[in-house]
């Protein structure tokens, strides 16, 4: 079976890194692994599957559910969050499976380059503008460079740390991003990809790697306006996926798209982006809930969307 990267060898190795425990189940048709997330203030106990189970069709997935039924119990878990992958068709009942769909964990829809094409056909089918940033970005005086050290990591958190003041959004703790380095680098489970201009690094990215995907996961730029004219972002993904194309790659997954048409939307301007390197949609699966302590789950239920209201509100303050 084809897995996700977040149901990986490699990415238990990173979970387990920060600490956490991981669980690995598989059987005939189905795998998961699961990450036992304890309970805090807010919200109760659960076992988090991010894009699984994986299951050939609805019926290893009840297979694959019912053990981690049996999981969960064990370990005294409030709920079960699924994303399940790979189910013949993209399709399950929900309601048959005791699956409570929730709005959003990871993405449900991402975009992909097909990789098996020539090299021609792959700059062909990214927009105008992009294929000419990425034939003629060297003559700006830019410079590709990859790299699998940790201690490189430092370029692309001083640029989230920029974006993350300039759109006033939370970013990852520098030490999820420093962690995820030193674990999987040196298992050529990641590359850290960066354009640089006059020997400074002006945009990073940091890839996962499995044998036929190369996963778009984390990338920031810098913020001096002096840079923006160099298109350095641009050139950069369009490097990602030649490269990946050169490692012997199939796909490039540029993780995470909206469907939405609405202009305003907060993903639309990177869904944008991505799809302007040519390509095509993949659908993944809605998130999903498996509640197991009904009243734990339903008072944290309940504390979520008021929350999620909340919010609301205060942008229309």
């Amino acid at each position: 079976m084809d897995i996700h990267f977040l149901q990986s060898a490699s990415w238990q190795a990173f979970q387990e890194a920060l600490g956490r425990k991981v669980f690995f189940r598989e059987g005939e048709g189905w795998q998961y692994r699961a990450i036992l997330e304890p309970g805090t203030r807010l919200a109760p106990s659960r076992l988090y599957c991010p894009y699984g189970p994986t299951a050939t069709d609805q019926r290893t997935l009840t297979t694959a559910l019912e053990s981690l039924k049996a999981l969960a119990k064990s370990l005294d878990v409030a709920f079960i969050r699924v994303q399940p992958l790979a189910v013949e068709n993209g399709s399950f009942s929900c309601e048959n499976l005791g699956l409570k769909q929730i709005e959003y964990s990871q993405p449900t829809d991402t975009w992909c380059i097909d990789l098996t094409q020539e090299k021609d056909a792959i700059v062909a089918a990214m927009k105008q503008n992009n294929r000419s940033i990425y034939r003629n970005y060297h003559k700006k005086g830019l410079s590709y460079r990859s790299s699998v050290d940790p201690a490189e990591v430092k370029y692309l958190l001083t640029f989230l740390h920029q974006t993350a003041e300039r759109n006033n959004i939370t970013a990852h703790d520098d030490e999820y991003l420093i962690t995820q380095a030193k674990t999987l680098l040196p298992i050529d489970a990641a590359t850290l990809h960066f354009m640089e201009y006059d020997g400074e690094v002006i945009a990073a990215a940091l890839t996962y790697n499995t044998d036929t995907t190369a996963y778009y996961a984390h990338a920031s730029a810098s913020n001096d306006d002096k840079h923006k004219k160099l298109a350095a972002s641009t050139a950069l993904v369009a490097e990602i996926i030649m490269r990946a194309k050169d490692n012997g790659r199939t796909i490039c997954d540029l993780y995470g798209i909206t469907t939405s048409e609405d202009k305003a939307h907060s993903w639309a301007g990177f869904t944008r982006f991505k799809k302007s390197f040519g390509g095509y949609h993949q659908p993944l699966s809605p998130t999903y809930d498996l509640p197991l302590k009904k009243g734990a789950y339903n008072t944290y239920a309940i504390a979520k969307r008021s929350s999620a209201l909340s919010k609301k509100l205060r942008k229309l303050i």
